[in-house]
């Protein structure tokens, strides 16, 4: 990969202020090209206000943006020449849909015949080539979803924005589209910055997810290393759910491998920097890692007792009363030992490899 390819977007110690309100807090990242990166966190958090700072309607207070070397940070959003996707989908009533995704080519003043060409290729890529006469009213949400990625994709713009296109439509719809996003985005090679609040949207869509609050990066990575090993309590429980255990360092080795207790229960060899024997550090355990079984079979999990029992169809969730604390337990219905039941006694065991420490938010996050 060449620098240029390595650092395609670049986003360098980047101020957003509204008053005493920092809505971006000092973010900096560097993107390779043809990545779907999202920004992921809740509402308030700053990633709308960083997805609009990078399309130029936000102007930040200090810090850089470079787009393929280029540094975008004064230009107007009519001068970026990216492809934005609203979540409102923004077409014009009045006009057809082969009119919509022609719009930003006669913005550009390309030739009929060549704007012609360029409208049919998008339409045929996000499979409405039959829908080219019909106005916006007479489609389906879905439908206007793939128009207006149409007209962000037409000109083949070097990055695509997308402000949480896929929010306003059902479970069923958004879930089809997120597949078929992920799929065009494999086909064209297209660089992404997507923004969302849903967890599973940035999990099956991305390449690489930025997990931001109060106006900071919290982490960055794949969706498996954010997901698998997340390094801090906000990430733990912010993407996915997580049982956060507080437990004792009892000792570390010189790789910074911990051993620590809680509850009466030893974990071994978990990485963890910057704490000392003696000290307390968050230790995360994901409820679908977790297993009930027979206490009286010989499990060497930690015992326990049922306090709840919910069934979600192809999960069923337990609250399991340990001396670790109360656990949330995920399994599959088919894959349980036992029959649960509230007051059930129970044995919790998990894979080695499965518990993860992470860093203790500060109280700002």
């Amino acid at each position: 990969m060449t620098k240029e390819n390595a650092d395609y977007l670049v986003i360098d110690r980047l101020h957003k202020h509204y008053g005493q309100v920092r809505a971006i807090d000092d973010m900096s990242l560097s993107i390779p090209r043809g990545e779907f990166l999202t920004l992921l966190g809740p509402s308030g958090s700053g990633k709308t206000t960083l997805l609009m700072a990078i399309a130029g309607f936000v102007k930040p207070t200090s810090g850089t943006i470079r787009l393929q070397n280029e540094d975008i940070t004064g230009l107007p959003p009519e001068k970026r020449d990216l492809g934005v996707v609203f979540q409102g989908y923004a077409l014009f009533p009045h006009m057809t849909v082969a009119e919509n995704v022609a719009f930003p080519l006669e913005v550009r003043r390309i030739p009929k015949a060549e704007a012609n060409r360029l409208v049919e290729a998008s339409l045929e890529t996000v499979q409405l080539t039959q829908f080219a006469s019909r106005k916006p009213a007479q489609l389906s949400g879905g439908q206007q979803q793939r128009v207006a990625l149409a007209r962000a994709l037409v000109f083949s713009p070097p990055l695509i924005l997308l402000d949480e296109p896929l929010s306003a439509l059902d479970r069923q719809l958004r879930s089809q589209l997120q597949d078929e996003l992920k799929q065009l985005h494999r086909r064209l090679g297209v660089s992404v910055v997507n923004v969302t609040h849903d967890q599973d949207e940035a999990l099956s869509m991305s390449t690489l997810i930025a997990v931001i609050n109060h106006g900071k990066i919290i982490q960055l990575g794949t969706p498996t290393e954010i997901y698998e090993r997340p390094q801090t309590e906000f990430v733990a429980t912010f993407l996915g759910r997580s049982n956060i255990i507080e437990a004792e360092v009892l000792a570390r080795d010189a790789t910074g491998r911990t051993t620590l207790r809680a509850g009466g229960h030893t974990f071994s060899g978990l990485a963890h920097d910057n704490c000392s024997v003696g000290s307390r550090v968050p230790v995360s355990l994901r409820p679908e890692k977790l297993r009930i079984s027979d206490p009286t079979k010989g499990s060497d999990g930690v015992r326990g007792t049922i306090q709840d029992v919910t069934y979600h169809g192809s999960m069923i969730q337990m609250l399991v009363t340990t001396d670790l604390g109360t656990l949330r337990v995920e399994e599959q219905p088919w894959a349980i030992e036992i029959s649960p039941a509230a007051g059930a006694s129970v044995s919790v065991s998990w894979p080695e490899g499965t518990a993860v420490t992470v860093t203790r938010d500060s109280p700002a996050t």
